[in-house]
């Protein structure tokens, strides 16, 4: 059976990590269908928002042990840095990816709930980073993403303590958009996967580059950045259907042209 599963709904797709037996840890072969499923998706325009979840009780636990116990110096920086090379796709990927976080995301399973763009977690979800206590740090880019997410004094204490946080916790610092009952997950997430399915594909683009590429750089810098994508939205089709549809009190049709 396939590591990962691919349910289709209209513009949106649910991704599945499917390795239950073992709490959807990571291992290479989840990389690499992963990177495959988002590429497929990149190319296919009628697909326009994503969803990722895990199957079981979690989203997923973190790397593979069995892989990570093998790794020295050269082939745990190499694993490292294949790794923070998907989670960046993901982060700067041209749709919104929505992170359905059920049961637990720990430590690579946070580092990719972290990268999506957006997380709704259910009320039973536990989320950290428990490298520490294995003798090992976060590397799939956990030490560099939560800090920008919850503060570096929080950062600490996650990673440092090794000790997960409650969904409701998640949700008072930031880390998480909604909470919800975990029974309505996937229903919450589908619900704004298709709100977002239907916002302009390039202003949608445009909104992810432009908070990723501006949110560390001087704000002088992000202004530019800003101002370029702008322009570049009001070149658009989608800009005059926009707005004619709204004098016109009429629902839009985007084509992300």
């Amino acid at each position: 059976m396939s590591v990962i599963l691919k349910e289709r709904s209209g513009s949106v797709l649910l991704i599945t990590l499917n390795r239950p037996e073992v709490l959807n840890a990571f291992n290479n072969e989840m990389f690499e269908e992963l990177e495959n499923s988002l590429k497929e998706v990149e190319e296919d325009k009628s697909i326009r928002t994503v969803i990722i979840t895990g199957n079981g009780k979690a989203f997923a636990s973190g790397g593979d042990l069995n892989e990570i116990k093998e790794l020295n110096f050269e082939t745990g920086m190499r694993k490292a840095r294949k790794a923070q090379k998907l989670f960046d796709y993901i982060e700067n990927f041209p749709k919104p990816i929505i992170a359905a976080i059920n049961g637990y995301a720990l430590g690579g399973g946070l580092e990719l709930a972290i990268a999506c763009h957006l997380r709704i977690a259910s009320e039973n979800a536990k989320l950290g980073q428990p490298e520490i206590n294995i003798g090992i740090i976060p590397g799939f880019g956990g030490t560099q993403r939560l800090p920008r997410l919850i503060g570096k004094t929080l950062a600490f204490e996650m990673i440092l303590s090794g000790k997960p946080i409650t969904a409701q916790r998640a949700y008072e610092i930031g880390l998480v958009n909604r909470v919800v009952k975990s029974e309505e997950l996937i229903n919450e997430a589908k619900e704004l996967a298709q709100l977002l399915a239907e916002k302009p594909p390039i202003a949608v683009k445009c909104t992810i580059e432009s908070i990723n590429s501006g949110i560390d750089a001087p704000l002088e810098e992000g202004m530019k950045i800003e101002a370029s994508l702008f322009g570049a939205c009001c070149s658009t089709y989608d800009k005059n259907e926009g707005i004619s549809a709204f004098l016109e009190k009429r629902k839009p049709i985007f084509k992300g042209e």
